[in-house]
């Protein structure tokens, strides 16, 4: 504390983070949901206007390629195959992934776009590499209860993985040179993530009318995304993340460079891309342990989005799944979920 001009205190401040948060506290939503959920022809504008909001954030998009998908090894797994297959989404980017079909698949059915967190990628979520995070394994699962499932590699993790000393985190070294050439690394994924489902939408055994996306943590992310950006989207669970960006820019060490769009604060909150998957199902997962996105924060933005999926009269297709625990998959709700709305069980063999 110092004194200007007499006996006058002024208060001073050198962190960084105390600034961040005294101007969190100053920033309201600029066009709230909450005013308009309750009125279906300003609740049709509002989406409109979030959409346009949501585009302009996410900033400019690759141009399209066509994918070339290669398959490079095929594995005969129990009640499954493994292809493991790449693609392309830019003219410099490629995506490599793993394919999981069931045997006994012989007709055009459900299929899931499964998107890992952080962690070691796509053979995580594949079953291949456990970490501590428990049930991680989710592609795994969805592929033996007869789901098609693609799992790809997000930037910076797996296979797209890029050497970086201990001490450097690779997403947030790739936020550097993606601001610097004026790129929103989460723009890029996402981009990668609905090329993904181009891939998923032309496999012989998939309905493209039957696709969901699930994902846990930075999967959850990109999940909530998807399938507020592509309406493609049939059905989504999103596990470890819905509850609010402000809130979690209240959480040190939170959030990475590949989560987070410039400017997102006061103009988009997860509620927001709810309202856009809507009236479509989404099914949220959250645990009373997880600190990362806490459960105060997620349920009140559930209070929110089922107004609107009333609005919609659509109550039914929204889901919040809180299980005892921390930041994990839980599975336990969703894959009856999906099995609901995707139509899975129905027959498929000839």
């Amino acid at each position: 504390m110092a004194a200007t001009g007499g006996d006058v205190p002024r208060r001073r401040n050198y962190s960084p983070w105390y600034q961040w948060m005294v101007r969190l506290s100053e920033t309201g939503h600029e066009d709230p949901l909450s005013a308009v959920a309750g009125d279906a022809k300003s609740l049709e504008a509002w989406r409109q206007r979030c959409r346009a909001r949501l585009e302009d954030l996410l900033g400019q998009f690759p141009t399209r390629v066509p994918p070339d998908l290669e398959t490079l090894e095929t594995v005969r797994c129990d009640g499954y195959c493994r292809e493991k297959v790449v693609f392309d989404t830019e003219r410099d980017m490629s995506v490599p992934a793993y394919l999981l079909v069931p045997d006994d698949r012989l007709l055009p059915g459900a299929a899931v776009l499964a998107v890992h967190g952080h962690g070691p990628g796509k053979s995580q979520v594949c079953g291949l590499e456990a970490t501590e995070t428990p049930n991680g394994d989710y592609a795994l699962q969805l592929v033996r209860r007869g789901y098609v499932v693609l799992a790809p590699d997000l930037r910076c993790f797996g296979e797209r993985a890029d050497w970086n000393p201990p001490d450097h985190y690779g997403c947030d070294t790739n936020l550097v040179h993606a601001t610097m050439a004026g790129w929103n690394p989460l723009t890029q994924n996402l981009w990668d993530l609905s090329r993904s489902l181009d891939v998923l939408s032309e496999h012989p055994l998939v309905d493209p009318s039957r696709i969901g996306v699930v994902g846990l943590s930075y999967g959850g992310t990109l999940s909530l995304l998807l399938a507020a950006w592509d309406p493609r989207v049939a059905a989504s669970v999103v596990s470890g993340y819905f509850s609010s960006w402000a809130e979690s820019h209240r959480v040190p060490w939170n959030m990475c460079g590949s989560q987070v769009l410039w400017g997102m604060l006061g103009h988009l909150e997860h509620v927001d891309l709810g309202a856009l998957v809507a009236p479509r199902p989404l099914l949220v997962e959250t645990g009373t342990d997880d600190m990362l996105f806490p459960l105060a924060s997620a349920s009140a933005s559930m209070g929110e989005l089922r107004a609107v999926y009333a609005r919609f009269g659509a109550s039914e297709h929204l889901a919040h799944d809180v299980f005892p625990g921390g930041h994990q998959w839980h599975g336990e709700a969703a894959y009856p979920f999906l099995d609901r709305w995707l139509k899975h069980g129905t027959p498929t063999r000839r």
